[in-house]
């Protein structure tokens, strides 16, 4: 797979390297598809000491993000970005295969 499979934007780069210099045990950030969540699916992101053979990384910035291939299959051509508004501070997705999603924006259909 291409790095082109999913992006990182350059907010969501910096609070990733952010994030993990404060984890010298996991230093980087896994980002997966779960069953659940009112829409069928949910993001689910973790730190991580180590990467899978088959894992997609995506390196940008300082921040390494690991995506695992069923993952992959929901996310392809997704955005991970990084927002601080008055919702709160959070890592949100822009995924062009979502065709609902709900109100808080954690979880999806396709």
């Amino acid at each position: 797979m291409s790095e082109a499979a999913i992006t990182v934007s350059d907010r969501a780069a910096r609070r990733i390297a952010e994030i993990v210099a404060g984890e010298p045990a996991t230093p980087m950030f896994r980002v997966s598809v779960e069953g659940g969540g009112c829409s069928g699916f949910q993001y689910k992101f973790d730190l991580v000491a180590e990467r899978a053979a088959d894992d997609l990384v995506v390196e940008k910035g300082g921040a390494r993000v690991l995506v695992d291939p069923v993952s992959l299959g929901l996310l392809n051509g997704s955005e991970i970005d990084f927002v601080d508004d008055l919702m709160g501070a959070t890592f949100r997705v822009s995924n062009p295969n979502a065709t609902a999603s709900c109100g808080c924006g954690t979880s999806f259909a396709v």
